[in-house]
């Protein structure tokens, strides 16, 4: 386990605390605060506990060579810290040990985190919008925003961080936007935007594309049957120049129009009939359509779902300063280290492994950074 090239990375970290009062350094709270995370620790006392019944590990390893920070320390050095800055560092990472094949699809989408609401000033809970690559199931780079109406401003921010070039990248209506579309293009990208009401002209042409149309040859089909539910899936694609002229040429390199019909039907509840429309630059057939549409949605069940219930995100009640963003961060890190980690185990299983076991821990430590040594 290479810790020093590891620790390169974080190198940008500005440490918030005045140089004469340092007295742990900085990378040593966050190495602390990262494995306590992969051990399923939630609070800043876990944190202490977690450092303290590995004080000798950690100092095999070089670290807090004069004693270990009490739980109030930990907690004002990560909610000083910058947390734009470890979010450069956590893309740094991933960039420098995940490599991004031709077409994969990077969902992009947010999350808020609801035990974050400040109650003493009542500011709103923060919202942190995520990059995921379906095929790696790895978080690819987050930034923070305060609120969910500013995905918008957010997303521009995440796409800076990201090396997209040959990727697919889709996103939720919210972010099909002009702007955003075309900085996808500028990075080599291409994009997959879901169109609802918000771009009104664009999904009334869309919807009018598809109209009284029978695209059989360009459809794929799916049923599923699960629980009790039967759902059957249609997609559908047909050519960006079914557009008026005018609307295509404004949107960059707009090459596909899709359309995703869903018939869903649960026992004691009524049928139900949905489309949902798509636009993309990406020259697209209806089966890889819905392969992309599927993986979307792989950072709702792979990613936000394994946050909430596996790292318990939402119970975090940790809100001061940058602290949530920090910890949302470093679940982020920890999830992929664990991840990277092949053995068969579910995430929590792995946690409370790394939590008892110090040779697992190792273990989840040199398949997180042994790619990074490549």
């Amino acid at each position: 386990m290479n810790i020093d090239i590891f620790a390169e990375h974080f190198s940008e970290l500005e440490d918030p605390r005045q140089a004469s009062k340092v007295v742990y350094p900085l990378f040593d709270v966050v190495f602390l605060t990262l494995c306590a995370v992969i051990a399923g620790c939630e609070g800043w006392e876990d944190i202490e506990d977690f450092g303290e019944n590995r004080f000798d590990w950690l100092q095999e390893h070089g670290f807090f060579k004069l004693g270990l920070p009490v739980h109030d320390t930990i907690a004002r050095v990560m909610s000083l810290l910058d947390s734009e800055a470890l979010q450069r560092c956590f893309a740094s990472w991933m960039q420098a040990c995940t490599e991004l094949t031709d077409g994969q699809v990077v969902a992009i989408d947010g999350k808020t985190l609801r035990g974050s609401y400040n109650r003493e000033d009542r500011c709103s809970s923060i919202h942190m919008v995520s990059a995921f690559a379906s095929a790696n199931g790895v978080v690819m780079g987050q930034v923070k925003t305060d609120e969910k109406s500013n995905e918008i401003t957010a997303i521009p921010q995440l796409l800076n961080l990201l090396e997209l070039k040959g990727c697919l990248v889709s996103l939720d209506a919210m972010g099909c936007q002009k702007e955003i579309a075309q900085q996808i293009v500028d990075k080599e990208a291409d994009y997959l935007l879901t169109v609802k009401g918000n771009q009104g002209q664009l999904h009334d042409a869309v919807k009018q594309a598809f109209a009284g149309k029978a695209h059989k040859d360009t459809a794929a089909q799916s049923l599923e049957k699960n629980r009790g539910r039967l759902e059957y899936r249609e997609f559908q694609v047909c050519d960006a120049s079914e557009l008026p002229e005018k609307l295509k040429a404004a949107w960059p390199a707009l090459t596909t129009l899709g359309m995703a019909t869903t018939y869903r039907v649960e026992k004691h509840k009524r049928a139900v009939l949905e489309q949902r429309y798509f636009i993309s630059s990406a020259d697209l057939n209806a089966e890889r359509l819905s392969q992309a549409v599927r993986e979307h949605w792989c950072i709702e069940n792979q990613l936000h779902w394994v946050l909430d219930v596996s790292l318990s995100e939402d119970a975090c009640q940790i809100y001061r300063g940058n602290a949530a963003a920090n910890l949302a961060t470093m679940r982020h890190f920890s999830l992929n280290m664990l991840r990277a980690e092949k053995r068969k185990m579910s995430i929590r299983r792995k946690q409370r492994q790394a939590l008892m076991n110090v040779a697992y821990l190792d273990a989840v430590l040199e398949a997180g950074m042994s790619v990074v040594i490549k």
